[in-house]
Formats: C-alpha cells, sequence, structure tokens
C-alpha cells in the first residue's frame, strides 16, 4: 500500500514540477509541454544509463516504470473519465448535423486507414527486411488509425474552429475509437492464432454491432436512469457523485455485458453534456459538475501525458526500426488524408462542407495513449517491439509536431469569414 501511495505521489509531483516549469520557461500548451519535458528527461536517463552503466538509473526508472501497467491504468481507469469530460462540453446538436459524416469517417475511415497502413507497413517491413506478418501489419493499421479523443479535445480547446468542423473533429474523435478496439482485438486473436474457425466475416459484423450498438444502448439507459435522479434532487455534491457513478458503473458493466464501454460513456456524457445541464441541474448544480469534471479532466490528462513522454525509457526503440519510425509517420498521415477524404467526396454530393476540412481533419487526427496502450497489451514477441517503435514514434510526432502547428495550419486553411454559413 504504502509503495502504491508512493508512486502516487511521485506521478503527482513531477506532474506540478513539470507543469511549472513549462508555465514558467518553454510556454507551450500544458499537455504537450508535459511531453516534451517527459521526454527530455527520459533521453536524459538513457544517456546516463549509457555513459555510466554502474549508476544504473535506466534500469530503477524502468522498474519504477513497470509497475504502472500503462494498458489498464488508461484503458481501464483513466479513459472511461477522460472520455465523459470530454462528451459533456460536445454539443449534440452539432454533432447531429453532422451525424453521417462522422459516422463515415468513424467507421468505414477506419477500415479503410487500418487497410492502407497494414500494407503499406508490409511493404516497409520487407525493404527494411525485418520480420513483420501482414497479420500483424494490420494490427499496427488497426491500433494506430482512430483518433484519440484526449489528445483531439484537449487540442480544441485552444485551437478556434467552426461549430461543424468542431463537432467533426470531436464526435469522429469520440466514436472512433469504440470501432478501432473491436478492429484491433479481432486482429490480434486472428495474428496470434486465438481466433478458432468460426471467425467469419458474419461474425466479424455481428460483433461490431453488438459492441458498438450494444454499448451506445447501455450508455443511453444508464445516461437517462441518472437524468431523472438529477431531476429529482438540487444538491450539487450528490449529482457531482451520481455523474461519478454513471462513468464508474457505466464502464464497468459494459466490461461485464462485453459492449463498448468507450461508447456507452461518450453516449452518458453526450446526454448529460446537454439534456442534462439543460433540464435536470440548477445554475449552482451546474456550475459545480463543470468544473469537477474540468478539473478531473486537467489532472489526468497531465499524467496521462506526462507518462507518454516517460514511456520511451520502456520502450527504448532498436536503431533496426528507426527508418521504419520515419517511414510510419508520412504513411500514417497520407493514410488519414485518404480515409477521411473518401466520406467527404461521397457526402459532399449532397451536403457543402467547410471548405479546409479534409486537411485539418488530416492534421487534426491525433494519435495519443490509446494507440500505445493498445501497443503495450500485445503478447511479448519480436512483432510487439517492431509495433511499439512504430506505434511511440507516430503518437510523439502527431502530440508534438501536429499538436503545435494545428493551429498555423487552422489560420490557413480555414478562412476565418466562412464560419459555418456553408454548411447544413
Amino acid at each position: 500500500m504504502q509503495a502504491g501511495f508512493d508512486l502516487v505521489a511521485m506521478l503527482f509531483g513531477l506532474a506540478a514540477l513539470f507543469g511549472y516549469i513549462n508555465y514558467r520557461f518553454l510556454k507551450l500548451p500544458h499537455t504537450i509541454g508535459l511531453v516534451v519535458i517527459a521526454l527530455a528527461v527520459s533521453f536524459g536517463v538513457l544517456a546516463a544509463d549509457a555513459a555510466v552503466p554502474a549508476w544504473g538509473l535506466g534500469g530503477a526508472v524502468r522498474q519504477a516504470l513497470e509497475r504502472i501497467d500503462f494498458t489498464e491504468v488508461l484503458m481501464k481507469g483513466f479513459l472511461s473519465f477522460l472520455l465523459f469530460a470530454g462528451a459533456l462540453h460536445v454539443n449534440l446538436a452539432d454533432l447531429a448535423k453532422q451525424k453521417w459524416a462522422i459516422g463515415g469517417m468513424a467507421t468505414f475511415g477506419v477500415l479503410i486507414s487500418t487497410g492502407l497502413v497494414g500494407g503499406g507497413i508490409w511493404l516497409v517491413a520487407q525493404a527494411l527486411d525485418f520480420a513483420l506478418p501482414f497479420t500483424y501489419c494490420l494490427v499496427f493499421g488497426a491500433l494506430i488509425s482512430p483518433t484519440d479523443p484526449v489528445a483531439v479535445i484537449s487540442i480544441l480547446k485552444r485551437v478556434k474552429v467552426p461549430p461543424s468542423l468542431e463537432a467533426k473533429i470531436a464526435g469522429e474523435s469520440l466514436f472512433n475509437d469504440g470501432v478501432g478496439v473491436v478492429l484491433f482485438t479481432i486482429l490480434v486473436a486472428i495474428a496470434t492464432g486465438s481466433a478458432g474457425d468460426d471467425l467469419g466475416a458474419a461474425s466479424i459484423a455481428a460483433l461490431f454491432l453488438g459492441e458498438a450498438l450494444g454499448g451506445a444502448a447501455l450508455g443511453f439507459g444508464a445516461g437517462w436512469v441518472a437524468f431523472y435522479a438529477m431531476r429529482q434532487v438540487d444538491e450539487h455534491n450528490l449529482e457531482v457523485i451520481i455523474t461519478l457513478a454513471l462513468v464508474t458503473v457505466t464502464y464497468a458493466a459494459a466490461h461485464r455485458l462485453h459492449v463498448s464501454g468507450p461508447i456507452a460513456v461518450v453516449v452518458a456524457g453526450l446526454l448529460i453534456g446537454n439534456h442534462g445541464v439543460r433540464y435536470a441541474m440548477s445554475d449552482k448544480t451546474r456550475e459545480h459538475v463543470i468544473t469537477f469534471w474540468s478539473l478531473s479532466d486537467e489532472i489526468l490528462n497531465s499524467l496521462l501525458f506526462m507518462l507518454i513522454g516517460f514511456e520511451v525509457v520502456v520502450i527504448a526503440a532498436e536503431p533496426r526500426y528507426l527508418a521504419a519510425i520515419a517511414l510510419a509517420v508520412p504513411l500514417v498521415l497520407a493514410s488519414r488524408f485518404v480515409s477521411v477524404s473518401i466520406p467527404i467526396t461521397v457526402l459532399a454530393r449532397w451536403t457543402d462542407f467547410t471548405r479546409g476540412a479534409i486537411p485539418t481533419l488530416t492534421w487534426g487526427g491525433l494519435r495519443g495513449g490509446i494507440s500505445v496502450a493498445l501497443a503495450l497489451s500485445l503478447p511479448p514477441s519480436e512483432e510487439r517491439e517492431a509495433i511499439l517503435a512504430m506505434c511511440y514514434g507516430v503518437v510523439i510526432f502527431s502530440v508534438i509536431v501536429q499538436g503545435l502547428t494545428m493551429e498555423r495550419l487552422v489560420r490557413r486553411v480555414v478562412p476565418a469569414e466562412q464560419g459555418d454559413a456553408a454548411e447544413h
């Protein structure tokens, strides 16, 4: 118990220290600043370990980090709270207007990107002469194709885009990770030989529909129960507890029922953030609920992005994978461009889109902790090491380079005077 408390104390202490350094000196966006500082510290540890192996600094840090199961912490801990907090701030009316674009990118877009990335990485592996079976290349495509809602929403807090374009970016990121996780699970089962002989196209489609629709139904039902309870009381502390119960119970129930937990908490968050805020809360309660979840979101984001920066000590890619990392970054971006362009080009026959939507959605499709967590969840193997190295390289490029340049790109490709007048 004491060891666990010491670890939590260390993480909060480092988050506070790094946040202070970033605020005073680097002046980067908070989450990106934490990643940069944690990366710098990680590379410093690796350099010190290489220069003076007798100190055992790298081993000590690696041992401390390995006590934190990143996959468990994110996928079964942080993620439910972060998704709910993000969904609270999404306008349901704007989301509904863009449902076909969001649905297309979150489903067909993920499938297209998975195939393109998988095929491209297979060619890269062949060219660089390291063994990576095609099924594992598709596994990499599945874990890296969905945009990360945590990273995306943290960027949207400071980058001003037209409301309908913001709804597309946020809505896709909130829903496509549910699709990506199901696809990843299926492909891992195929790659490792644990799928069995009965996993055909029909069973895969049924699994997709069951996970997605089941998660949405669970989130909708649980959200309405919480909404009804909150309408009966006017006590802000109790209503904050009701939202906490909604998130934790819904996510736990989704796991037991084998439906999508991420989709369930997103649907619940959208319901509470729109109808709940408007019809079930007094002004005082609304202020306390929104403040609580904004603060929770900021704290968990700080810890998550700092851990992403530290994971380089655990991952430490072999030199032979460096070329693959360098090629994976443009390949993932190109695949993202195609997977965004196809649904938007098809839908453009019936509706107009904000000028600059495709480049904004392409560059704004950040990858983050979810991709790293999925890669870390793979069973130990040589294939896992290659996938982990490429995944981490793409995520770091995405968070730092795309995150820091997103605002500049939006200013260049989305006319300020256009707004949303053109969209229906």
